[in-house]
């Protein structure tokens, strides 16, 4: 019988290594020290949160920029308090992950390695800068991503010739 059953091989486990992390940029504005804002302070903090990949020079090599914009408004009267923008990359080695599937795990798995030092960093500058600390909520990437595709859809859909 030719048809028996041969052993296969089963797939390569995808494997990623954390290589480096570091802020590639940041800046911290205390406005309300710098206005001298009056009166009761009750802040309403905003958070947006982009993301970037890109392809390394080596293979299997990725740098993963997530981008922060931290605002706090004081709720009486809509003057800013703080405002705070953070990017933070992360160099990460990716192997046996097959090429559809390389795309979202760039853009979600990477980014939730590196939130837990990026929660810390908002943490001590907001404490550092005269505020009490900040600690983000835990951002649901997967959530963000599918907002992603799907505004892209939608842009590409308005974007179509009609005919």
């Amino acid at each position: 019988m030719a048809d028996e059953a041969t052993p296969q091989t089963p797939p390569a486990q995808p494997k990623m290594q954390v290589l480096g992390q570091f802020i590639r940029d940041m800046s911290f504005e205390n406005i309300l020290a710098q206005k001298g804002i009056q009166g009761e302070v009750q802040p309403d903090i905003s958070v947006e949160v982009a993301l970037d990949a890109k392809k390394r020079p080596t293979d299997h090599q990725f740098e993963v920029i997530t981008k922060y914009t931290i605002g706090s408004k004081n709720k009486g009267n809509g003057e800013q308090l703080f405002l705070m923008e953070l990017e933070y990359s992360g160099i990460f080695h990716v192997e046996n992950v097959p090429e559809e599937q390389l795309h979202p795990f760039l853009m979600i798995e990477c980014p939730r390695m590196l939130f837990p030092f990026v929660r810390r960093i908002v943490s001590d500058v907001t404490r550092d800068g005269g505020f009490p600390p900040l600690n983000l909520d835990t951002v649901d990437f997967l959530a963000l991503y599918r907002q992603e595709i799907e505004r892209r859809a939608a842009a590409e859909q308005a974007n179509a010739p009609v005919s």
